[in-house]
């Protein structure tokens, strides 16, 4: 039944981010781009601060060592995103010299090497959301739900990007769809190692928790709200706000029906 559980949850964050990224960047619900980013945060943010958190401090490991494993996963996901940033930056570099050396060949080569390197990333991306997901359900159904949903909020941004990448490349979006929804679909593939790993390092799960949460809380804080500080009028404010706050209040229904169910 967990297993069941485990890939419903990696399948519909996985390919649920995808479609909706879709959406978003391709249809009609891309005029609420911005909205969405907030709803994002706010989910990870009560995901991680009002169940991963509490569920794993319940269990008997020392709060201290607990702390000492959410900062050490702040400052990795920090340094995994600034090797991202200088990968995409001397990516682009070597392809602007590429281009400038040799205008007749290759810009397609050179964009099909891109195109690789955001699927191969955001393929482990995704099987890393796998494990965190499992490891969410075998703590318990309802952060396993809660969790699924707080990956597929936080990916769909992400996801939005590989699809512009792609669709510059390839300059189609139905094929843009299907590889990044391969890619989405390797967080079934995580849930299934994280079931069979997490099952057998039972009493290590307040660390998988710990570390799950300190995904969320990174890429909530440090990618998502940044791209909504920017100065709006008091209207636009206020919906950046609701809309916040709708993705708190979302989790928090989720997470009720779960329980009951």
């Amino acid at each position: 039944m967990t297993l069941l559980a485990i890939l419903m949850g990696t399948l519909t964050a996985g390919l649920g981010s995808v479609w909706l990224a879709a959406l978003l960047s391709f249809g009609v619900l891309a005029r609420y781009t911005q909205h969405m980013l907030s709803l994002a945060a706010g989910a990870l943010l009560a995901t991680a601060f009002l169940h991963l958190l509490p569920e794993a401090f319940e269990g008997s490991v020392d709060a201290h060592n607990l702390f000492m494993v959410l900062l050490a996963g702040l400052i990795f996901f920090f340094l995994l995103d600034k090797a991202e940033l200088w990968h995409h930056g001397h990516e682009h570099g070597h392809d602007h010299n590429h281009v400038n050396h040799s205008p007749a060949e290759p810009h397609g080569h050179a964009a099909t090497t891109g195109i690789w390197a955001v699927l191969v990333g955001d393929s482990v991306h995704c099987f890393g959301d796998g494990v965190l997901i499992a490891s969410a359900f075998m703590a318990d159904l309802r952060l396993g739900v809660v969790a699924s949903l707080a990956v597929l909020a936080h990916e769909v941004p992400h996801h939005m990007g590989d699809l512009s990448v792609l669709r510059s490349g390839a300059g189609n979006r139905r094929t843009a769809l299907v590889k990044v929804s391969l890619a989405g679909a390797v967080t079934a593939l995580g849930g299934l190692l994280g079931y069979w790993l997490v099952e057998r390092l039972q009493a290590y799960l307040p660390y998988f928790l710990v570390v799950a949460s300190s995904s969320f809380v990174y890429v909530a804080l440090a990618d998502l709200i940044p791209q909504l500080q920017k100065h709006l009028d008091a209207r636009e404010t206020a919906a950046q706000v609701i809309w916040l706050a709708c993705g708190v209040g979302l989790v928090t229904l989720v997470s009720g029906f779960a329980h009951v169910h």
